[in-house]
């Protein structure tokens, strides 16, 4: 009678599996989805962009914001969110133009300094279990006051240097999306399939895990800031190669696009759940977004607006899947 009873009881089980893996899949596809979408989109609406000077001009500054990226999804993967990032990468693009263009020396000098204290800050979030929301809200107004004491009007130049390798042109495919494939490829690795990358997205999911397993908790998130610093200057740089000149506000948007970004990659304010692939992909989704809305001929003023419909649509979407994950018997 046992027997019966239990595969009956277990019968609806492997069903239930089966949908949820699915609907797994269907939300990791999610974000690559989007993007081909839209791609399709503006291919459809403007023919002439499906070439490589047409891919070229539209993901003009993929690069930058997928740093951006990035660095703020090192940061969510801690359990914190960072609202300094583009008032930091304008103050690395002020440094870019001013100290590191005619004191090369300084220059590299204050780029580390820049890293060192987003370690700092890391560690001082930790051991005194402050909100890194007001924490990083204080600092954006002190990255801007550093940026505007650098350059007090729009100017300067990016070293030569910076300028040339940031418009190699490879063949056949450009610049961009080599640099966003191989980085998105190299984080995933990275974070989702080594070791130390485990223990790093561990310390935002599980911390008194982590901890009993002998792991510090305040090194790990002095390396996680460290490197999503390190990651805000090299789009800092890359973003001055493009531009060729800076300003105090040249990059305070990155903001909002690096948390947009992250979560239209299928990351969730939730530590450890994050997705370096992605990430990329939600990064150059927007991008692409900013596009098809100029071939819209919608007016700047409106296009940040429309950007944030295209996100609350792809997370009502992502809230559709997740329903049908957790969906009961």
């Amino acid at each position: 009678m046992n027997a019966p009873l239990n595969s009956v009881a277990r019968a609806p089980v492997a069903p239930r599996n089966n949908a949820a893996r699915r609907a797994r899949m269907l939300r990791a596809a999610l974000p690559a989805v989007s993007l081909m979408v839209l791609l399709a989109t503006i291919f459809i609406m403007q023919p002439r962009a499906m070439s490589y000077m047409g891919l070229n001009l539209m993901l003009n500054l993929a690069v930058p914001i997928a740093l951006a990226t990035i660095a703020q999804m090192l940061i969510i993967s801690v359990n914190d969110l960072d609202l300094s990032m583009g008032s930091f990468i304008s103050f690395v693009a002020c440094v870019a133009v001013t100290l590191l263009d005619q004191h090369p020396f300084l220059g590299w000098l204050a780029l580390a300094g820049c890293v060192g204290v987003y370690a700092l800050l890391g560690a001082l979030i930790h051991s005194r279990n402050l909100p890194s929301i007001v924490v990083t809200l204080g600092m954006s107004f002190i990255w801007v006051g550093g940026a505007i004491l650098l350059l007090p009007s729009p100017g300067g130049t990016a070293p030569q240097w910076l300028q040339a390798l940031v418009r190699i042109k490879p063949p056949l495919i450009p610049l961009a999306i080599i640099v966003c494939l191989v980085l998105g490829l190299a984080m995933h690795f990275f974070l989702m399939r080594s070791t130390v990358g485990v223990v790093l997205r561990g310390a935002g999911g599980n911390p008194l895990a982590i901890a009993k397993a002998g792991w510090s908790l305040l090194r790990i998130k002095v390396a996680m800031y460290a490197m999503a610093g390190s990651f805000g200057v090299l789009s800092g740089l890359f973003l001055v190669g493009l531009t060729t000149s800076a300003d105090a506000n040249v990059a305070l948007r990155y903001t909002l696009l690096s948390i947009a970004g992250v979560i239209l990659g299928g990351g969730e304010f939730v530590g450890g759940r994050v997705s370096p692939m992605g990430a990329v992909l939600g990064a150059l989704t927007l991008v692409l977004a900013g596009s098809l809305l100029s071939f819209i001929r919608i007016s700047p003023d409106w296009q940040i607006g429309a950007q944030g419909a295209i996100l609350i649509f792809v997370l009502a979407l992502r809230a559709a899947v997740n329903r049908l994950e957790v969906r009961p018997l």
